[in-house]
Order: structure tokens, then C-alpha cells, then sequence
């Protein structure tokens, strides 16, 4: 079960939970990897400007100043938000890399398929699932000038892929497209496109009858309008049957079109590659203002309410450099939600607290030197040990093993001749350390799953 942090919204695990933590983060890894995502990272630190140039976002971002007077650090040593040059901790993972991009764009080969797993920041009120800092785990792919559609379908399998190789529950990722939502509202005679899509990705929050009142009295729309973009909001399948009940509705509008094709495309391949983990859900619309096309949001069966663990989609315009552009898809797991629910629910747990295998003990303090060649022996073969630090009474040296959660303690007495001791079982063998190997189980710490 993992602590209440003792800075709200700041979490920290202890080492069995970090455990669990890593073993998170090397799966969603290799995973990536094995799909020929090359791994970058970028800086914390970005200027205001850069993080806010496609919009306002609903959190606060945290500005940087310095400690003592500094003219330039603004009155009070606060960071001002309007000015553009002031610097800010990055709230995501893919305004930064947009920059890295264009910076970069001369030696990188295109398209770029890159990860990235780095700590984020924003004001958020700290709550089960929600932090002030937290990890982060994304894949994008970036092309130069264009990006084939076929990236858009290629991401929704690997991120379906690396979250079905978690502890974690069943999970859907719920996919729509940006351009059939706005050709929808479009056709129907809403302009403010992106007014109405701000307040249908209110729909989960505030509920249906709400947002339709900000349909009307902020965005001018009638009953009728506002029914029609609830009911397309309504719309959720598991394969591509959404595509007619959009059309039964009757609107019709070139880039709605466009949109429907799209999000066909990805949910065939999702139905015969990934099958009952993707969903058409016509509700999802993603707050930022950045994406153009595919837009996810992934939720855990049963745990809807920890909101999104998973999200991103297409963003054709974030990049640019004069008119060179640099389009793009990708998505973003949030690593330190998905992780806490993992540990208060128990989906997962190490089967040690500490890597360690083994404990060497020692018979004296003279014999610290012996153990430690016999320890060097051990590591040579990859086996985790550690030499107590105090020629403490043997039973000592086992209970402390115990504490830190280390299954073996090595002896060796004053003629050289080696044993060592299971301190689950109380087993005692002879054993030479150039040969003797736990049993897989045990050479390291498993992760167990629920």
C-alpha cells in the first residue's frame, strides 16, 4: 500500500513500491524499443511563451525564479505568467518535444519515432490519481512536411501492446477524431468549433444537461444544435458501426467526412490486432487545443473514475519552423497515476524490498576482506550481494537480512569451507561461489500480479 506523501501532490515510494515502479517503466521500455522508438529527453525548464503559444491550458504551471533579489525575476521573486521570456517547469511531455524538434530537425531522420519517460509539473489539486509531479511515458512519431495516417493506427496497437503487458486491469482505449467532430459541428451551423469541443470534454464532469446549457448560452447554440452534438456525443462502439450511426444523423460536411474515415481506418485495425481494447467513443475531444485529427483517452475497467491513464492523438500544426512543418501523433501515459492505483489496490506487488540476494556474512571483522571476494565473486555472475557491515552474532546478521527483505546469507568459517542459508526455509548447503546460483525466482526481484 503505498504512503500518504508528506508534500501533497509530491509522491514517493518506498523501495518495494519503487520496485513496482520500475518495473513499470522497463516494461512500457522495452516495449517502445522493440517497436524502434529511440529514447530522448528534454529539459525541464521551458519559457513561458513556448509552453502556451498553442493556448491556455487548465492548469497552472509552475514559473521558476530566483531565491534572492533578481530584477528580472519579478516583484515578490514570482515568476509573471504574461511575460513570454519568463521560465516554467514543462507541464507535459509534448509541447517540449515540439521544440526539441524543430531545433533538432537537422540531425534527425524522418519520421522521428521517439519515447520519453521524465518527471512533469502542474498545479493540480492533489487527489488519488492526480499530482503535482508526476512520470511520464510518451511515443511520437514526426514526420517532415506530411505523416501518413497509417502512424495515427500504428500508435493505438503500441500503446494497446505496453499496457497489456502491465499489472494493471483491463483497460479501453477510447479513440474519436477532432476533424469529425468539428465537420459535425460545422454542418450543424456551430462555428466555434473549439468552443464546442471545450465544453463536450466537459460532458464526464458536469453531465449532459450542463453542457448543453453552455452550448446555448455561450457559444449561441439552439436546443436543436445542441441535442444533435449531444447525440454524437452519445455515440460508442467496439467496431466501425458508429460510421452509420453518425450518417443516420444526417449532417453533412467534407471534414466530417474525412474524420470518419479516419477513425474507421484505426478501429478495423484495432478490432483485428488488439481486439476488445479499443472503443469509437464520439464523446472524447481532449482539451487541448493542439490536436487536429485521432484523439485518445484510456480508462481502466472498474476504475473509471481515476480518469485517463492514457492520452494524446494527432497534432499537424504544434511544430513548424517558417513553412516547414512538422506533424505529428503520439501518446502519453501517465505512469505516476497508473502506478499509485497499481499499489492501493494491490494489482502488483516485489517479491523483496531490496535487489539483494544475498547477505555475506562475517565471522569477524578481519574477515571483511575474504567476504568481499567472495561477494565480487558473486556479482561477476549477476548475482545481487551485499557484506554486513558489522561482525555482529551470526543470528543478528540473519535478522537483519530479514529486515531488508535479502533470502540468502552466505557463511564462510576460518578453514575457507562455504555454506549458505535460506532464511525462508532454514535450509543450510554447502556452496562455492564460483558456481552457486539461486534459483531463478530468487537471482531477482519478481513482480507478482494479483
Amino acid at each position: 500500500m503505498a504512503r500518504t506523501a508528506s508534500l501533497s501532490g509530491f509522491p514517493e515510494w518506498l523501495p518495494q513500491e519503487r520496485l513496482v515502479e520500475l518495473h513499470v517503466l522497463d516494461t512500457l521500455r522495452k516495449t517502445f524499443e522493440l517497436h524502434g522508438f529511440s529514447s530522448i529527453e528534454t529539459r525541464a525548464v521551458e519559457t513561458v511563451g513556448q509552453l502556451l503559444r498553442k493556448g491556455e491550458i487548465d492548469k497552472e504551471v509552475y514559473g521558476l525564479s530566483r531565491l534572492q533579489e533578481d530584477e528580472d525575476a519579478g516583484e515578490g521573486g514570482k515568476s509573471d505568467k504574461a511575460d513570454p521570456n519568463a521560465l516554467a517547469l514543462h507541464f507535459d511531455l509534448t509541447v517540449p518535444f515540439a521544440r526539441y524538434v524543430v531545433e533538432n530537425a537537422g540531425h534527425l531522420a524522418f519520421p522521428f519515432r521517439r519515447y520519453q519517460i521524465q518527471k512533469v509539473w502542474r498545479g493540480e489539486r492533489p487527489q488519488e490519481g492526480r499530482a503535482r509531479e508526476f512520470t511520464q511515458a510518451d511515443i511520437d512519431v514526426v514526420g517532415d512536411g506530411e505523416l501518413p495516417f497509417r502512424y495515427d493506427v500504428e500508435i493505438a496497437l503500441v500503446i494497446a501492446e505496453a499496457l497489456s503487458a502491465l499489472p494493471i486491469p483491463d483497460f479501453r482505449l477510447r479513440i474519436n477524431n477532432r476533424k469529425l467532430a468539428e465537420g459535425f459541428y460545422r454542418g450543424i451551423g456551430l462555428t466555434d468549433t473549439a468552443g464546442v469541443l471545450r465544453s463536450i470534454d466537459k460532458l464526464e464532469k458536469i453531465g449532459d444537461a450542463k453542457v448543453a446549457e453552455l452550448l446555448r448560452s455561450e457559444l449561441g447554440a439552439t436546443d436543436e444544435q445542441a441535442a444533435l452534438a449531444l447525440k454524437l456525443a452519445s455515440i460508442r462502439t467496439e467496431d466501425t458501426s458508429f460510421v452509420a450511426q453518425v450518417r443516420a444523423l444526417g449532417v453533412s460536411d467534407e471534414l466530417l467526412e474525412e474524420g470518419l474515415s479516419e477513425l474507421e481506418q484505426v478501429i478495423e485495425a484495432a478490432v483485428q490486432r488488439a481486439p476488445g481494447k479499443v472503443v469509437a467513443d464520439l464523446s472524447i475531444a481532449r482539451g487541448l487545443d493542439y490536436y487536429t485529427g485521432t484523439v485518445v483517452e484510456t480508462v481502466l475497467v472498474g476504475h473509471e473514475q481515476l480518469g485517463s491513464i492514457c492520452s494524446g492523438g494527432r497534432y499537424d500544426a504544434l511544430a513548424s519552423k517558417g513553412n516547414r512543418k512538422f506533424p505529428g501523433v503520439g501518446l502519453s501515459i501517465g505512469v505516476t497515476r497508473l502506478v499509485s492505483r497499481i499499489l492501493s489496490q494491490e494489482f502488483a506487488t516485489a517479491s523483496r524490498s531490496v535487489p539483494t540476494a544475498v547477505l555475506v556474512a562475517l565471522n569477524n571483522d578481519d574477515s571483511w576482506s575474504a567476504a568481499q571476494d567472495v561477494a565480487a565473486q558473486l556479482r561477476g555472475r549477476g548475482i545481487a550481494t551485499e557484506v554486513a557491515a558489522k561482525a555482529e552474532k551470526f543470528g543478528k546478521q540473519i535478522k537483519f537480512a530479514d529486515r531488508r527483505g535479502i533470502p540468502f546469507v552466505w557463511f564462510t568459517d576460518d578453514d575457507g569451507k562455504h555454506q549458505v542459508k535460506d532464511i525462508r526455509t532454514g535450509e543450510q548447503v554447502d556452496a562455492d561461489p564460483a558456481s552457486w546460483e539461486p534459483s531463478p525466482e530468487d537471482l531477482h526481484v519478481r513482480i507478482t500480479t494479483r
